[in-house]
């Protein structure tokens, strides 16, 4: 069982991509295919290089865009209201997102598991350039108030889709007590502090400096709240100067 937040052509121009390296690599291999000498076990590890090559720029495409995203997506309102209290519906959620995913080359989209354990919601978001990540929820039958069979197992899926559209997204909910304003902005870090994460940064792997862009898209966008823990963690993974 699919369900799917469609993905439309977009306007937006997207941030340029270096295709030097998956160039390189096809001409070898065109050469090598012309070469009655290479043997197959070759021509297998240029394509799995060229294969990593691609999976690479695709990742980099999707943190990049994701980077951009964060920027835009708002909270919700919270303007639903079940036994625990209030709540955002999945309909508000996926009315706000849907143009923000459309604009920046994302798709969403659900897989529904029955266990024996319960209702397993898997939410996959997809990036144009190839790239994607998932994440699973399992709960167990909604059967509040006397609730059919029927009835528990699409509260459940709707609880779980919510659920997991936010944790895909890193979206945050409000209540509606706010006279229509969101909370109070986040403090960020100071220019300096900025600069010294950027010279721990550049000192780090390329899986890190990738996460890194895609959790926060520039230093000058962490949260003060963040950065001793930040800079702690960044200190473990540079290499000596």
């Amino acid at each position: 069982m699919t369900q799917s937040i469609p993905q439309q052509n977009s306007v937006t121009r997207r941030p340029p991509e270096s295709s030097s390296d998956s160039t390189a690599i096809i001409q070898v291999i065109e050469r090598a295919a012309l070469n009655p000498d290479v043997d197959i076990d070759k021509m297998e590890r240029l394509l799995q290089m060229q294969e990593r090559v691609l999976d690479r720029q695709s990742l980099m495409a999707y943190s990049s865009a994701m980077a951009a995203m964060q920027t835009e997506l708002p909270s919700i309102a919270e303007r639903g209201k079940g036994n625990n209290g209030h709540y955002a519906t999945l309909e508000d959620i996926v009315d706000t997102v849907r143009p923000i995913l459309q604009r920046h080359g994302f798709a969403v989209s659900f897989r529904i598991q029955t266990q024996e354990r319960g209702i397993q919601v898997t939410g996959v978001l997809m990036h144009r350039d190839g790239h994607r990540e998932e994440t699973s929820m399992l709960l167990p039958a909604d059967v509040s108030g006397n609730k059919n069979a029927v009835q528990a197992f699409g509260s459940s899926t709707s609880y779980g889709k919510r659920y997991v559209l936010c944790a895909l997204l890193n979206i945050t909910t409000r209540g509606q007590d706010d006279d229509g304003h969101a909370a109070a902005p986040i403090k960020r870090i100071t220019s300096f502090q900025a600069g010294q994460l950027r010279q721990l940064i550049a000192r780090c792997p390329t899986t890190t400096q990738e996460w890194f862009i895609g959790r926060y898209g520039d230093a000058e966008q962490v949260p003060q709240s963040d950065f001793d823990r930040l800079r702690a963690s960044l200190h473990k993974r540079a290499s000596p100067q």
